[in-house]
This record gives structure tokens, C-alpha cells and sequence, in this order.
């Protein structure tokens, strides 16, 4: 089975999209912003970006997670805004990355209608700053999130483009 780390800046609708793509492959899901300590999560309430330093012992504890479920599958979501990012998810195990991207109005236009969710839309554009695109070596793909999240996950169940046990 294969870990997949679906990724993107928030708003691209990793929550959505990941955990009905977890449903219908009848695998564990987990999201990312319940990694985070809560030093994170408040220096990001008060509109605050994190450091690196910051994020290091969360992206090890999404690591783990990944390892963890690196025989029978899984799906977690995480930012995973820059290479050094998917790099150190990768120590965990064998991940695959989908990446949900959108143009800045619509994934601002996302941030602003969404409620109970911690991360003010004035954080978004230092995520774009951050944001690194999959590179031609890492394992992935980049989907458009103009589509609906139900077309999104459909498009993926049918070509299913991750790897395959024994593949």
C-alpha cells in the first residue's frame, strides 16, 4: 500500500479531498493541523507564520505517522510547502504526494467562507511565498482544486496514478 500525503497551501481543500479519497480506499486518515503543537496553533491564530524550527517536530510526528502505516496505506494531509518539508516526510516511509493547487482568489475566497478553522486568510500569501511545486523526482501528481472535491477524487480512484504493491 502507499502513504498518501495529500498537499498544498490551506485552503486548497486537503481536508475534503482527503478524507473521502481515505474512504473509499478503506484506509486510516489523519489531518495534519492535529500534529501541531499548540504553541503552532496559536502563533498561526495571531496571523503569525511559522519558522522552520517551528515546523520541524511536526513534520517528524507526520514522519511517524507515515511509517506507522506504511504497510497498509493511509492518508494524511500536510501543507508540505517545500521539498526540504516532503524530504523529511519521507524519512517516515514511502509517501506519494498529491498536491491541490488553485489560484489565489479562489483559494482565498475558500479561506474566507470556511468556519472553525484557526488559519487567517492574511497567512496565505506567505504559504504561496513558501510554496515549492513538486519537482519532475518526487513521487506525485498536481491536481487543479477548480474542480469539486468529488470530481477530484473520482479523477484519482479511476486513474489511481500512485504506486502500486509490487509495482
Amino acid at each position: 500500500m502507499t502513504v498518501i500525503v495529500v498537499m498544498g497551501v490551506s485552503g486548497s481543500g486537503k481536508t475534503t479531498v482527503g478524507t473521502a479519497l481515505a474512504t473509499a480506499l478503506g484506509v486510516d486518515y489523519a489531518e495534519a493541523d492535529e500534529f501541531h503543537p499548540r504553541s503552532n496553533i496559536e502563533k498561526m491564530t495571531t496571523g503569525t507564520p511559522l519558522t522552520d524550527d517551528d515546523r520541524l517536530p511536526w513534520l517528524h510526528a507526520i514522519a511517524a505517522w507515515i511509517g506507522a502505516h506504511a504497510e497498509r496505506g493511509g492518508v494524511v494531509t500536510c501543507s508540505a510547502l517545500k521539498r526540504r518539508y516532503r524530504d523529511t516526510l519521507r524519512t517516515g516511509g514511502p509517501a506519494w504526494f498529491l498536491h491541490l493547487w488553485g489560484g489565489r482568489e479562489l483559494i482565498a475566497r475558500r479561506m474566507t467562507t470556511r468556519s472553525g478553522h484557526f488559519m487567517p486568510v492574511s497567512l496565505l500569501d506567505s504559504q504561496l511565498a513558501d510554496l515549492e511545486p513538486l519537482g519532475a523526482d518526487e513521487p506525485g501528481c498536481t491536481v487543479d482544486v477548480a474542480a469539486p472535491a468529488g470530481e477530484i477524487v473520482a479523477g484519482l480512484l479511476r486513474d489511481r496514478p500512485w504506486p502500486r504493491p509490487g509495482a
